[in-house]
């Protein structure tokens, strides 16, 4: 049964609480003998970054994620879930791995950003953004994002260019957070529940948009009330899903991942052009 309407603010806060679960509950629930792959091979590790290799019911996947913590220690240590470049990096490399192994790939979206910080733009975030979407375009496997929480900016979209895009019901994914929406559009950030309306952010809105695959019903409260269900729903989703993409040839999932990504800059323009 679905939840009662709420607000896309609502929405948000349940998004955004810190009970929600974080990538490891999801990879500890879901895949079995995870192995976690560390560094980027060019600069240091970024913690908030999880990837490595696992097995979904005996098939062999390449697992991706932002990382959050549970309190104010572990954000600290995991940046708030708000990678730097290294991390983009760390997660590009496996994706390539996982092509080079014939693995699909399956990331976890949940972050405010990317980091915004003076160290990380002198290190190439922007670059690095722009190679994950690049690479992730043309990458020869299936990719499938589940956002489950904070979808917000580049930093969400350098991990989730993918075949499919999965959103948890109370999850909100957006070209940055609403904050940042009302600080630039109206000079103030305490109208943030005025831009959740306005951005078009939730599952629901973005699936009526074609922009999300697949909305995955979450129980009231969201998912951190009833989490053995939301998993249960996610893995049938990966079982129907993954075999499908798994027999599709090369050639005609990179098209299909391409006539995607026209159909969700169509719409993009037509938001625009509506707004004006």
């Amino acid at each position: 049964m679905r939840q009662k309407q709420l607000t896309p603010y609502e929405r948000l806060e349940i998004a955004r609480d810190i009970k929600r679960p974080k990538v490891t509950d999801y990879i500890d629930a879901l895949f079995d003998d995870f192995i976690e792959l560390s560094g980027d091979r060019l600069g240091k590790e970024d913690a908030s970054i999880l990837g490595g290799i696992a097995f979904f019911e005996g098939m062999p996947v390449t697992v991706i994620g932002h990382r959050k913590g549970a309190n104010l220690e572990e954000n600290i240590k995991y940046n708030f879930g708000m990678p730097g470049p290294e991390g983009y990096r760390k997660a590009l490399r496996l994706m390539k791995q996982a092509e080079k192994f014939k693995r699909p790939v399956i990331t976890f979206v949940d972050t405010p950003g990317a980091y915004p910080g003076k160290e990380a733009e002198e290190n190439g975030q922007s670059i690095a953004i722009a190679e994950n979407l690049a690479e992730m375009s043309a990458l020869k496997v299936p990719i499938i994002t589940i956002v489950t929480g904070e979808g917000n900016s580049g930093g969400a979209l350098a991990i989730s260019v993918a075949d499919e895009i999965w959103m948890l019901e109370n999850a909100v994914y957006s070209v940055l957070s609403p904050e940042g929406f009302a600080s630039i559009l109206w000079k103030d950030a305490k109208r943030s529940k005025e831009a959740c309306e306005v951005m078009k952010m939730t599952a629901e809105e973005l699936y009526a948009g074609g922009l999300c695959d697949q909305v995955i019903p979450e129980t009231e409260g969201g998912i951190q009330e009833d989490f053995s269900d939301g998993c249960m729903k996610i893995r049938k989703a990966l079982r129907a899903s993954l075999p499908v993409l798994m027999k599709t040839d090369t050639k005609t999932l990179l098209e299909n991942r391409y006539q995607k990504y026209r159909h969700i800059e169509g719409e993009y323009h037509a938001i625009r052009r509506k707004a004006q």
